[in-house]
């Protein structure tokens, strides 16, 4: 039986913001908790899929309660536990963007088992990395992807693959489980980074951090409250990235709420997606503002039960657009996997102009700095550095780097979480998201954030997409290379790269303006479609060795 816990989430939710978020709710396993909730609300709805009849699993939709979740997962407890899998153990899921997922996650979580959850659409050197690198004792899989996930397994990690319809085969894990009772300290998975620049990076995710990630969420209030037991949250990015698996998910679980969970994002069938499944709050990316904008109009798109968007890196140019077409605000968030959600501009009036990421979320502690770690005073650019309130600067954060304890204390030096961020403080105490420190380009003592170049590049009518980052200079240190997509049938000549140098000249300091342009069919992606900007120039950065690259770096002249 679990252990009781003090009940206090409606209490915490119903009187949000909070001012006092020094100890979390619950102090054992997220399946305990879980058990809990679900004694208070067994019928209400917990996950729901949208009907999609192109689907090959509930292709007419599907919806479970609480109980039905606990039943599923408390038989698949059972299942795990008989063939010897507990605290200590580790397991990769290849799920998707399905309910199984869920029930596995809290099956597993219940015995103190870790898990890792796999991008669908990784393949064997993907697959191969995952697998030597976290070690797993099992790795679950949809039927149809366990005879290539053996042969990877059986090369790199010499461990069993089982489908997820077959658990009976489970065979006893190599390694014994350990003897002490899972908790809040309890590894609860390993979530990789999307890997932008270099290998993706393991984030050791403890109990706590799910508890701290849900509950800094329920208690941001604003433009973000949320009523214990009434929303029904439309999420279509990926379980195995932070947003989707720990932060809107542990929100919805301890305010029994409901986890909509789409197989992805689908723009044409969004709008009907949440009229059918009663959404009253949405996720997104980036991506998906600007893709709905220029969808067609339909009667949909006002027809629905949102009250606000969650979400970051919505062009602030599209910002007023979007909500006054579609009827609800869009609330720009902050966070990473390491710290899980950490800032929202939430507070009205919301600034939507520039990219406002807010005020800090209680418990959290934001500071600027320089190359120094010395604070930098309001409006001026620098990393953003944080930590947790009071006593233990690490609480509800992630558990540091698997395999990685040099990369965790040079991210934690001095105290202080670095998030390699650029951002600036505001006078009123709000922060403004400039740019990624790595991909800030320093040329002749000057930094340059990538993201206002590639603005700026998005504004010309011939320009679909682009990308920026630093080049190596011998005579500057770096400078700015833009890989551009173009509109369908333009040109892609020496014209119409000083075209597009020009245009930049007269709309930001010349030093800044793209010396370096290269045309493309498309940009390299992450899974969740962030730029992969290591893979837009070669490893020697010099674009004098990119076929067709375009050097203007004479038209940049001081005027």
């Amino acid at each position: 039986m679990p252990r009781q816990r003090q009940r206090r989430t409606q209490f915490l939710v119903a009187n949000s913001p909070m001012s006092n978020l020094s100890t979390l709710t619950y102090t054992g396993t997220v399946y305990e908790a879980f058990v809990e909730i679900a004694a208070q609300y067994r019928s209400a709805a917990c996950i729901v899929v949208p009907p999609r009849s192109s689907r090959d699993y509930h292709p007419a939709g599907f919806e479970a309660s609480y109980d039905e979740v606990l039943t599923a997962a408390q038989g698949l407890r059972s299942t795990y536990a008989e063939s010897g899998y507990g605290h200590g153990h580790r397991v990769l899921l290849l799920l998707e963007n399905r309910p199984e997922f869920i029930f596995h996650w809290l099956a597993l979580n219940g015995l103190g088992v870790s898990v890792v959850p796999v991008n669908p659409d990784y393949v064997k050197d993907d697959l191969a990395y995952l697998i030597s690198h976290s070690e797993p004792d099992l790795i679950v899989s949809l039927p149809g992807r366990v005879e290539s996930l053996r042969l990877v397994a059986n090369e790199f990690g010499k461990c069993a693959v089982v489908s997820s319809e077959c658990l009976n085969e489970l065979m006893p894990p190599a390694r014994q489980k350990l003897a002490a009772v899972p908790g809040l300290r309890t590894e609860g998975a390993i979530l990789y980074t999307s890997g932008t620049t270099g290998l993706p990076k393991a984030c050791r995710l403890c109990n706590d951090y799910f508890f701290s990630a849900g509950e800094r969420y329920l208690a941001a209030g604003g433009s973000l409250r949320i009523e214990p037991g009434c929303e029904r949250l439309y999420n279509p990015l990926p379980l195995f990235y932070a947003n989707g698996f720990a932060i809107s998910n542990m929100a919805m679980i301890l305010s029994g709420g409901c986890m909509i969970i789409p197989d992805r994002f689908h723009p044409g069938s969004f709008w009907a997606d949440l009229v059918a499944t009663r959404a009253t709050i949405i996720h997104y990316l980036g991506l998906i503002p600007p893709v709905l904008l220029g969808m067609p109009s339909s009667d949909l798109e006002r027809a629905h039960r949102v009250k606000f968007g969650c979400g970051a890196g919505i062009d602030p140019s599209q910002h007023k657009i979007f909500e006054e077409r579609f009827g609800f605000p869009m609330v720009e968030v902050w966070g990473m996997s390491e710290v899980a959600i950490g800032s929202a501009e939430k507070d009205e009036p919301r600034r939507l102009e520039g990219r406002s990421i807010g005020r800090p979320l209680a418990t959290m502690e934001f500071q600027v700095v320089d190359e120094h770690e010395r604070p930098l005073p309001d409006g001026e650019p620098g990393e953003l550095v944080l930590r947790r309130e009071g006593t233990d600067p690490r609480a509800g954060f992630f558990s540091g780097y698997f395999k990685d304890e040099i990369e965790t204390a040079r991210c934690w030096r001095g105290g202080w979480f670095h998030t390699g961020d650029i951002v600036k403080r505001e006078v009123d105490g709000r922060f403004t998201f400039v740019d990624r420190k790595k991909h800030m380009i320093r040329r002749s003592g000057q930094n340059i954030a990538a993201a206002e170049v590639e603005q700026v590049l998005l504004l010309h009518p011939l320009v679909d997409q682009a990308g920026v980052v630093p080049a190596t200079d011998p005579l500057r240190e770096e400078e700015v290379f833009a890989c551009v997509v173009l509109k369908p049938g333009e040109p892609r000549d020496g014209a119409t790269a000083e075209a597009l140098v020009r245009f930049c000249l007269e709309r930001i300091a010349y030093f800044k303006v793209p010396g370096w342009v290269s045309f493309t069919d498309s940009l390299p992606r992450t899974s969740t479609e962030k730029l992969r900007k290591s893979n837009i120039l070669p490893p020697d950065r010099n674009p004098a060795n990119v076929v067709g690259c375009h050097d203007l770096r004479h038209l940049k002249k001081r005027r």
